[in-house]
């Protein structure tokens, strides 16, 4: 099932909920901002044609992404991943709908050994595929040689989009996307056991 692991040359990884645990509840988000439970909140944001609301409604997820990104603790194992991806020289980089404020601020807080992260600020956010190619040229490898691993659909999106493969971390209730991804694994580790091949 996992051929494809032979031909990857980077890992990239989304931030939130994948590498780090910001406990950002977006529920709580939409409730701030006023909007229905299922509103995809950087698209709905894109269509506020009031320039005071979307600047309002900017300012309240700017807050909150830092709110989350002050609180930010590594998910389980997640450090140890990157470590020994490290001591392999394994290609890495970053990926996160984030904005860059947050981002960077939740990089130094836990020191994540990673240089290349695009955000939202950089590149289209996700599910577009903009970020992926912009890392695999920056990395110099092709999009079908980078294996994106994330917990969301988006990011399962994203590397189809982008012709990269998608490794779903699965934990929660996220298992409901496990079948659209081309690798899941239960713990940030076993990623390693797959790329030994």
């Amino acid at each position: 099932m996992s051929d494809f692991l032979d031909q990857i040359k980077a890992v990239v990884f989304d931030l939130d909920g994948t590498l780090v645990d910001s406990q950002l509840d977006f529920s709580e988000l939409r409730r701030r901002l006023g909007w229905s439970e299922h509103t995809l909140i950087l698209e709905h944001l894109a269509t506020l044609s009031c320039a005071i609301e979307k600047q309002q409604a900017a300012q309240i997820i700017v807050d909150f992404e830092l709110e989350g990104a002050r609180k930010a603790s590594w998910m389980p194992n997640a450090d140890l991943l990157l470590q020994q991806l490290n001591h392999r020289q394994m290609p890495m980089a970053i990926l996160t709908r984030n904005m860059r404020q947050a981002t960077e601020l939740c990089m130094q807080a836990l020191n994540i050994p990673i240089d290349l992260v695009l955000t939202r600020d950089d590149a289209p956010a996700k599910p577009q595929p903009e970020g992926l190619w912009l890392i695999a040229e920056r990395l110099g490898v092709a999009p079908n040689e980078m294996l994106y691993v994330g917990d969301y659909l988006f990011d399962i999106q994203t590397a189809r989009n982008a012709g990269a493969y998608c490794c779903l971390y699965r934990y929660g209730d996220n298992h409901i996307y496990a079948e659209q991804a081309d690798l899941v694994i239960d713990d940030l580790l076993d990623l390693l056991v797959h790329l030994q091949k």
